[in-house]
């Protein structure tokens, strides 16, 4: 069972949701050969609750996830905590929607909760927790005490990061997971779903609960699997999505451009908006 540990459900934060891309970006994710992603998207993305509500409408429930044409789609969020970084967590649905209704009051920058208290917060639930990609530029996770750091269920081994520099990513990421005695498991923090399959993680067993998922990435039970061709991928994702961004910039509608409008790849694309 290949899963991503890491993607969004949308072009970009501000952008309105619309279901026709995020229908692309699941149909995409099945072609790429996933088989389950994990929907971290930011807890102060506009219309996050329409998002995961779509989501919850419009793919059938299989235990905690929610499968669109066989893929598993499970709930989570990417938080941003007051020292700087990203917090991962994956959960059930109503947790999930609930969680980011509470969050309201912290979702500019300048209210974004301490670690401590969200990590509170996040106690209440049944929740696995992730340091997302925790030696990027202007995250801080591994300077936090090693009580809270303590706190996290797994570290996220980001593809963004692997496209940049694979050697200092990983040497960095595992040595931070032997550190913390904690597993490292791997997302594309995908926006764009040219980016998907540049890192997945392979189980053993296929599994449809959160409390199987924790099971398993405790027993070890999967490998980590990084696509030769990352980079690219990461690349062409990265220059695609701030030209779709341009076209809306414009007033223009990039999903109609992306899905309809234009019979070319997504490569041809994103070199069309490089030049």
């Amino acid at each position: 069972m290949y899963i991503d540990f890491h993607t969004h459900g949308k072009l970009a934060k501000y952008l309105p949701f619309s279901t026709e891309y995020t229908d692309w970006l699941l149909g995409e994710a099945k072609r790429s050969g996933l088989d389950a992603i994990c929907l971290t998207e930011h807890f102060n993305t506009a219309q996050f609750d329409e998002l995961y509500g779509y989501i919850a409408s419009k793919g059938e429930q299989v235990g905690d996830a929610f499968a669109f044409g066989g893929l598993k789609v499970f709930p989570g969020m990417e938080t941003d905590i007051a020292e700087g970084g990203h917090v991962l967590c994956v959960g059930k649905m109503d947790a999930v929607r609930e969680l980011n209704r509470r969050l309201e009051p912290h979702k500019e920058k300048g209210k974004f909760l301490p670690a401590g208290e969200l990590f509170d917060l996040f106690d209440e639930y049944h929740l696995l927790v992730g340091a997302g990609h925790p030696f990027r530029d202007g995250g801080h996770i591994p300077e936090l005490d090693e009580g809270m750091l303590k706190r996290f269920d797994f570290i996220d081994l980001n593809g963004k990061d692997i496209a940049i520099d694979r050697r200092r990513t990983e040497r960095l990421t595992y040595g931070f997971g032997r550190k913390l005695g904690k597993p490292v498991v791997s997302g594309s923090d995908t926006h764009q779903a040219v980016q998907y399959g540049c890192v997945r993680t392979l189980f053993e067993r296929p599994f449809d609960t959160v409390e199987d998922m924790e099971k398993e990435i405790k027993a070890g039970n999967y490998r980590i699997v990084i696509n030769p061709e990352a980079g690219f991928k990461v690349k062409t994702a990265d220059l695609l999505k701030r030209s779709l961004k341009e076209i809306h910039a414009l007033g223009g509608d990039y999903v109609s451009v992306l899905l309809r409008k234009s019979g070319e790849s997504p490569a041809v694309l994103a070199a069309k908006g490089a030049n």
